[in-house]
């Protein structure tokens, strides 16, 4: 029995390598440019309770449920299900659990790495002092100029995935566990750094209360439906990453000074990687926020506001080369981090077939990479040929994130809860308190894949019919806005522009009063 346990790609070192490895992979590039924004619209400090609590009911258990399956078939996500199926008397069908995560996370690996590649451009950008003393006017061009040049893209795209991929083909012990062991630490540090910086500006008051001052007025269902949708997609569900590093972890650890050695718990270790990735979203509100009140910007989301207004916030403020080169270097790490663990599910499987580490890393480097091409003409040669959602991108993002992410968690929590064996759940889930254990059961069974399904649900109703869904944040993706709506929110830019140099006697005539987001990806939040 201990055999057929042992994974088979390898074990992390210890319980903390899998909470920073498991953090690495949820926190991304949602928790930045998004989870704060919606938390300050959404009532602040009364979001985060409702949000907290929605950890609580779906994040957690399924998050449990997807590393106990992991770590009882110590394997891909694909081998895993259809060995637990196995073990379970029931259909070998359930392996297509494992096939849709690793088909999933392929495709998300796709053009996150587009949509990341520009942080890395950006990392440059900044070194080179590309953000001094521009107007918001050259920030957008700056921003509209990238996606518009397919091969400055293609080569950023490229970079990435490079980086990406060298990590994964190095195995768990030499690659992924040396990774999140520099790449984590440095992303905490950065944070603190950022946040210590943003305390002495004079707008860090105003940047914390818009996180974090209570007003329950704003709690409504489209907040519930944030809420929930942010606690599901936060912490990289059903895409086969968490499946994949729960294979490799520990049952046990052994204290620094030996002695027997004591179980390594799913559940505490799943909360403080919920807990982790919560204070890293809030963290980096802490750190943004003030920079953008005290420059007299207007908050947003998404890529406008980490790649036009931070910017122009950076070329205006004294440090803005070293803060805003930290910055980016934050956010690089946070997507490394994340792509990594998106790009193992598919390379684990490919090395249980036979294929060496690095050749399969390669090969899934290389599709990943060539279908990423897509995404990068999305932007530019190909923004006008749209099918189905829309373009390219758009239909990539729409079928991993929307439909199979969703459908891959609701169907690992009734694997879990309905249909692998009690015992085996009991036993590698090791929890002291039955009574917890069975809150654990109720809501992997009932209450969480009933919230993913209104989840589901609720964002296909808001496609189909967008008019009756009014104004309620995208549970899965950032808002898209239509070229004619950008153009008429650029002029409204200009205009507030002209209005404030004659009314402002220190004529700031160069700050926007929010980016134009025209042309900007979503992506899921839990990258």
């Amino acid at each position: 029995m201990k055999q057929e346990n042992k994974p088979v790609h390898g074990m992390w070192a210890n319980r903390w390598v899998f909470i920073l490895a498991a953090t690495g992979s949820a926190v991304g590039l949602g928790n930045i440019w998004r989870f704060p924004y919606i938390t300050g619209e959404n009532g602040g400090g009364a979001f985060v309770l409702l949000y907290l609590l929605c950890i609580a009911v779906v994040g957690v258990p399924i998050m449990a449920a997807e590393v106990m399956i992991g770590r009882k078939g110590g394997m891909s996500p694909i081998n895993s299900m259809r060995k637990l199926a196995l073990d379970s008397k029931v259909s070998q069908r359930w392996s297509g659990i494992g096939h849709m995560g690793v088909l999933s996370a392929f495709l998300i690996l796709s053009f996150y790495s587009v949509v990341a590649s520009w942080a890395l451009y950006y990392v440059w950008e900044s070194v080179i002092g590309g953000f001094q003393g521009i107007t918001a006017a050259e920030s957008g061009a700056r921003f509209d100029a990238l996606l518009a040049d397919p091969w400055l893209m293609m080569g950023c795209h490229t970079l990435f995935m490079v980086l990406t991929m060298v990590v994964v083909g190095r195995g768990v012990k030499g690659g992924l566990e040396k990774a999140v062991e520099i790449l984590m630490p440095l992303l905490f540090v950065l944070l603190v750094v950022l946040v210590g910086y943003a305390a002495t500006t004079p707008g860090f008051k105003q940047g914390v209360s818009f996180l974090f001052a209570f007003d329950f007025s704003k709690l409504n269902g489209q907040a519930v439906i944030t809420a929930v949708g942010q606690a599901f997609f936060t912490l990289s569900l059903g895409m086969g990453a968490i499946m994949a590093y729960g294979a490799y972890m520990p049952r046990e650890t052994v204290g620094k000074k030996g002695g027997k050695p004591q179980p390594v718990s799913i559940m505490s270790t799943v909360i403080i990687i919920a807990l982790l990735d919560t204070l890293v979203a809030l963290g980096s509100g802490v750190a943004m926020f003030p920079l953008i009140f005290s420059n007299g910007l207007e908050v947003g989301q998404g890529p406008g506001m980490m790649f036009v207004t931070l910017p122009l916030a950076f070329g205006q403020m004294p440090g803005g080369v070293l803060f805003g080169t930290l910055f980016f270097v934050l956010v690089v790490s946070a997507a490394w981090s994340s792509s990594i663990s998106l790009g193992e599910p598919v390379v684990a499987w490919l090395v249980e077939r036979g294929l060496g580490r690095g050749k399969a890393a390669a090969l899934v480097g290389l599709g990943a990479w060539l279908l990423g091409i897509g995404s990068v003409l999305s932007f530019n040669l190909w923004k006008d040929h749209t099918f189905l959602v829309g373009t390219f991108f758009d239909n990539v993002e729409f079928l991993s994130t929307t439909v199979m992410l969703p459908l891959g968690g609701v169907l690992i929590a009734i694997f879990a809860g309905w249909v692998m064996k009690e015992t085996h759940a009991r036993k590698e889930l090791a929890m002291k308190s039955f009574p917890l254990y069975l809150v654990w059961r109720a809501l992997v069974r009932i209450f969480s894949p009933a919230a993913v399904i209104a989840l589901f649900t609720y964002t296909i109703w808001k496609m189909v019919f967008p008019d009756e869904a009014v104004a309620a944040p995208e549970p899965v993706a950032q808002e898209q806005v239509e070229a004619a709506d950008s153009a008429a929110a650029q002029e409204e830019s200009e205009a507030a522009e002209v209005i404030e140099a004659v009314e402002q006697e220190q004529g700031e005539a160069d700050v926007p009063a929010a980016p134009a987001e025209s042309d900007v990806p979503v992506v899921p939040e839990g990258q």
